[in-house]
């Protein structure tokens, strides 16, 4: 039963109204959209912060993007590359970075060894990681992918071969897809971010930005 207004409130819980004489807080309102809403597709580079500021003069967005009052919408951690979003509208920002709304995002992954149909099925049925079981992924082998050389280069074991997987997530976890291929024995090397949802990396060079129409 919900509990009138007007009754007390229960034993160990503090009333939430306020004293006499003193003016209630305002409601907290939602954030009026801006008059022209921006998104920017950026290919970000290997070793570049997902932020416009560091104290310890790492390379960062402001390097490449100079637009003022955009802010990522998501993550792609340092040492991963490709296709990052950033906007000044922050329901659409929400909408991109929260994994509720299941925005599929799909990466091309260098690992090291040969990928078995084995581990393919269970990067597809999700895979258990410290942080609980991963939802069902879309998993294939591709043929190494045409990009440009990552500098500085990959560091490989000559003694051992790799191979490239396209998967495609609907999660946001830190470091999520490293996890899942280190989880089915196959380390990752590189790993590039190709497309989320609509939004594709095709066409942009590393450090390239194109603004596209702000809405999904």
């Amino acid at each position: 039963m919900a509990r009138s207004p007007r009754s007390p409130a229960r034993a160990g819980q503090s009333s939430r109204r306020p004293a006499a004489g003193r003016p209630a807080p305002p409601r907290r309102q939602a954030k009026t959209p801006p008059a022209e809403p921006r998104l920017i597709l950026l290919n970000k580079p290997f070793d570049v912060l997902t932020q416009f500021a560091d104290a310890d003069g790492r390379a960062t967005l402001k390097d490449y993007v100079p637009v003022p009052g955009v802010y990522p919408a998501g993550r792609l951690d340092r040492d991963s590359e490709g296709l990052l979003l950033l906007t000044n509208d922050g329901r659409l920002q929400a909408r991109i970075a929260d994994p509720q709304h299941k925005l599929a995002k799909t990466y091309w992954v260098q690992v090291e060894g040969e990928a078995s149909e084995a581990q393919l099925a269970q990067l597809r049925a999700g895979v258990e990681l410290n942080d609980g079981p991963t939802r069902p992924a879309e998993a294939r082998r591709i043929e190494a992918p045409a990009l440009w050389e990552r500098q500085p280069p990959v560091r490989y074991r000559k003694s051992v071969p790799t191979c490239w997987l396209e998967l495609t997530i609907r999660e946001g976890r830190n470091r999520q897809v490293r996890r899942m291929t280190a989880a089915v024995g196959l380390p990752t090397l590189r790993l590039v971010r190709v497309r989320i949802g609509p939004w594709s990396l095709q066409g942009l060079a590393p450090g390239e930005w194109r603004e596209v129409p702000a809405r999904l």
